[in-house]
């Protein structure tokens, strides 16, 4: 049985982390503010856990999987106007956390696991890339590691505690959302 359209993501679910951002106070050093961002960014990459878990388990055929990946990164990664800077800078963050989360996703339901390297491997050549600025590069590695954790690969916490801040290491943080996602795809509640 097929899931209706806008079934795994929609903008209006969106809206509702974005609204309960903007009425928190939130505070980037405050444990709240962190919980909730987190949640934020773990609801979308459940989205899309369900959505490669969809293809992968013949639900969803190549085309309507890339089509469902696109749905969701089109209402999470525009630009967020809120009155609240800070709360707009915060759901920014999320928004980079995402981005190699969707590359790993399309890349995986195109092309399956990267062959050549680990999770590690290609994270060390990530950070070798942001070093040298090619931030191209950088996110092009990160989503390779990405579909090795989608393939059941390990994001090893000693790789992601050890990187320096960064967009890689903001991308790494995503990965690990996604590594959450596809372990255990459970909703995350908006409202608690």
């Amino acid at each position: 049985m097929s899931t209706p359209p806008d079934e795994y993501y929609t903008a209006e679910r969106w809206q509702n982390w974005l609204e309960r951002v903007e009425e928190e106070d939130l505070d980037p050093e405050d444990e709240d503010a962190g919980r909730l961002l987190l949640n934020l960014q773990d609801d979308t990459a459940i989205a899309v856990a369900k959505v490669i878990a969809g293809h992968t388990d013949g639900e969803l055929g190549q085309e309507r999987a890339m089509e469902e990946l696109a749905n969701i990164r089109e209402i999470v990664l525009p630009e967020v106007e809120m009155d609240d800077e800070d709360a707009a800078m915060l759901v920014e963050s999320v928004q980079t956390a995402l981005v190699p989360v969707f590359y790993a996703a399309e890349e995986y339901v195109a092309e399956g696991p990267a062959e050549d390297g680990s999770v590690a491997d290609y994270i060390s050549a990530a950070v070798d890339a942001e070093a040298e600025e090619d931030l191209d590069s950088a996110v092009g590695f990160c989503a390779q590691a990405g579909t090795l954790v989608i393939d059941g690969d390990s994001l090893d916490r000693e790789v992601v505690e050890d990187l320096e801040f960064g967009y890689v290491a903001e991308w790494v943080n995503g990965l690990d959302s996604l590594q959450t996602a596809m372990r255990d795809p459970e909703v995350v509640e908006e409202e608690e």
